[in-house]
């Protein structure tokens, strides 16, 4: 006698299997033409054009309570319009990237081309400056406080030497020089400005720092050169001393492991723009992103670092294009980039 065949629970074919509802792109869209509903918020895109701030630094900039300014960050991150990044125990917002195969990045790609041409108020602009300046102080008296244990702060992410010979061959890669004069931000102790004084006429080493400046005029002092010229203040008191009163222009800007330090680097790429002739080449050094926090206590660093499209996007925007990269791997986990931006001569 064969055995009953197993029971099996019978669901009516009327039954519903709940699902999980799929938004879709007019729900995105909506969503992202709602949080584009708001003077504000756009006037928070726009600020977001090239930098990124923290929910305290834009509270200050647009004069709004910070439980306001949350608010607002947080519709425009459903809306897929700024993303977040964490750079040790602070959250810094920025403009997402956006698809260029999805209707939302399309729209997203037009909203930020429409969002540039407008201007933000001259408050808002001298706000911006605040928080900048406040940032740059900030890294002022750090290197204030620390420059004689510079090398000892170097050794504990990349000493030099791992990335110094591979920015001097991409120096020596660049084209044939219009005037003899090189620029380098923020040389630290001076030994890179031994290699650009060998290679022309005239070398101006510019710092936020007097006491760092101060080491690297003893280094240069100490090795005989003199063609070096020592100037402090930032990258736009530079364009504006050297540009617009003397009229003087580089062949080549230097930016050795300075990038992760300043407020705005995108700013950096702007200025230095300005600063190169036509044909001019910025050497840029510096950490791709990485998750050590304590670098940003230990070693005064604003940033932790860059993704590589981070800075082709800065120099992009600034009208430099990049010709030269290099990736240094370290066995203590971080990654250096070592890359070359031209400032294309114009037809």
């Amino acid at each position: 006698m064969s055995s009953a065949p197993p029971a099996f629970d019978r669901i009516p074919l009327s039954a519903e299997v709940a699902e999980t509802p799929l938004v879709s792109d007019i729900d995105r869209l909506a969503q992202c033409c709602k949080a584009a509903g708001e003077a504000l918020r756009l006037e928070i895109l726009r600020a977001l054009r090239n930098d990124s701030f923290g929910v305290l630094e834009l509270s200050e900039i647009f004069n709004v309570r910070q439980s306001g300014m949350s608010h607002h960050l947080k519709v425009l991150s459903k809306a897929s319009l700024v993303s977040t990044r964490r750079e040790g125990n602070s959250i810094f917002y920025r403009r997402a990237l956006t698809d260029p195969c999805s209707p939302l990045g399309e729209f997203s790609k037009a909203l930020f081309q429409a969002v540039d041409h407008t201007e933000l108020s001259s408050t808002v602009h001298a706000n911006i400056e605040t928080v900048k300046s406040q940032r740059s102080e900030a890294a002022r008296e750090f290197f204030n406080r620390i420059a004689e244990e510079l090398n000892q702060q170097q050794e504990l992410i990349v000493p030099p030497e791992h990335y110094l010979d591979s920015a001097r061959a991409i120096l020596d890669h660049c084209p044939p020089c219009t005037n003899g004069v090189a620029l380098e931000i923020g040389p630290g102790d001076g030994r890179f400005l031994a290699t650009l004084a060998s290679r022309f006429q005239t070398v101006i080493a510019l710092d936020i720092s007097e006491e760092m400046l101060a080491r690297a005029q003893h280094f240069c002092e100490q090795e005989q050169l003199d063609n070096i010229q020592f100037l402090r203040g930032d990258t736009h008191h530079a364009q504006q001393h050297l540009v617009e009163q003397k009229g003087i222009r580089a062949d080549r800007i230097i930016c050795n492991m300075v990038l992760h330090h300043v407020p705005s680097p995108a700013d950096v790429f702007n200025d230095a723009a300005k600063l190169l002739n036509e044909g001019g080449s910025l050497i840029v050094t510096d950490l791709c992103r990485h998750t050590q926090h304590w670098a940003r206590e230990r070693c005064g660093d604003l940033w932790l670092g860059f993704e590589p499209e981070d800075l082709t996007d800065w120099a992009c925007a600034a009208g430099l294009a990049c010709q030269e990269e290099l990736y240094l791997g370290l066995r203590n986990g971080f990654q250096v980039q070592v890359r070359r931006f031209d400032k294309l001569a114009i037809p």
